[in-house]
């Protein structure tokens, strides 16, 4: 059994199949140089059954929305990296209503 851990990540990977769902994080370079383009660190994968993602996906929507309605803010995401992920505004806009 791996040891706990507790890192942050700036970039995920999700895949979904019929056997499970695994997400997978990394972390981009500082400072990158605009001459090279280096690939993110991985920093390791959590695999889990699709009913558990699903799940999770559920519960962290609910906590975010009700932690967004306490405080009074809005977490939002640019256009340009809803665009980037392939995530129309429109369905973002619905998915966090």
């Amino acid at each position: 059994m791996s040891e706990p851990f507790e890192i942050y990540a700036d970039g995920f990977t999700i895949t979904v199949s019929a056997y499970g769902s695994n997400m997978s994080f990394q972390l981009r370079e500082a400072h990158p140089e605009a001459t090279s383009i280096k690939q993110p660190e991985l920093l390791g994968t959590v695999r889990m059954s699709n009913e558990h993602l699903k799940a999770m996906v559920f519960t962290i929507r609910r906590q975010i929305k009700q932690f967004e309605g306490d405080q009074g803010v809005r977490f939002d995401i640019p256009t340009q990296v809803l665009s980037q992920m392939r995530i129309a505004r429109e369905d973002w806009d619905s998915f966090w209503q």
